[in-house]
């Protein structure tokens, strides 16, 4: 017997907004409910896509241009897409990234000077229509955010080894992002969530577990099969 098609969760936003830490409180609860869970991320998820990720995320702001990121991100995602999330769905597994393909709309598209029209085109060529099942969206203020940012910088990574380029684009960057991630939100209500990230973990925990439960309803619940 065919196993049914898992489910591909996306946990976007701004800097510092915590994804990474409720990616892991999500995917215990899944897992209590007898759901196969894998956690992955972006850029990343695949061998390939950690050393184009080591491109992305460090060195100066200015290492390259916005349509430089786009294509490297692209590149990265379609190796994860292909190698790590399509296999996982295929056996009925439930994928949750740590970003996707909304943040290179946002970072590059928004934000950057690529435009959506052109993210939307090299996504069509790159991955067709392929797209999460739900995306849950952190919000905070940037100066939050940034904050929050800085201090796991701090505590986990050494100055030439920080994954901090981004973080280091200004607040008018960032500013033009987390307006770029309510746009996505409210443009695509039926796949998007939009969830107040302030507060603490495990205030935001309940708040995604709520949209979770309620996007797939029954899906996870006892086993979700």
């Amino acid at each position: 017997m065919t196993a049914p098609r898992g489910r591909f969760v996306t946990l976007e936003g701004g800097e510092g907004a915590g994804k990474s830490t409720q990616i892991g409180r999500l995917a215990e609860r899944l897992a209590a409910a007898g759901l196969d869970v894998v956690t992955t991320r972006e850029p990343g998820g695949t061998p390939g896509g950690e050393e184009i990720r080591r491109l992305l995320v460090t060195g100066e702001p200015g290492r390259w241009d916005a349509m430089t990121e786009t294509l490297l991100h692209y590149a990265a995602r379609r190796e994860h897409v292909e190698k790590t999330v399509k296999p996982a769905l295929a056996r009925g597994a439930w994928v949750i990234s740590d970003r996707f393909a909304d943040s290179t709309m946002a970072y590059q598209g928004c934000a950057g000077s690529v435009g959506r029209d052109a993210v939307r085109a090299l996504h069509r060529l790159v991955l067709g229509d392929f797209a999460p099942d739900l995306t849950v969206i952190l919000d905070l203020p940037v100066e939050l955010g940034l904050q929050r940012a800085k201090g796991r910088q701090a505590a986990t990574a050494s100055a030439a080894a920080a994954e901090d380029r981004y973080e280091r684009m200004g607040s008018a960057f960032h500013e033009t992002l987390r307006q770029a991630f309510h746009e996505i939100a409210a443009a695509e209500p039926q796949r998007c969530r939009l969830i107040d990230a302030t507060g603490d973990a495990d205030a935001v925990a309940v708040r995604i577990w709520d949209a979770v439960a309620g996007h797939f309803g029954a899906a996870v619940a006892g086993n979700g099969r």
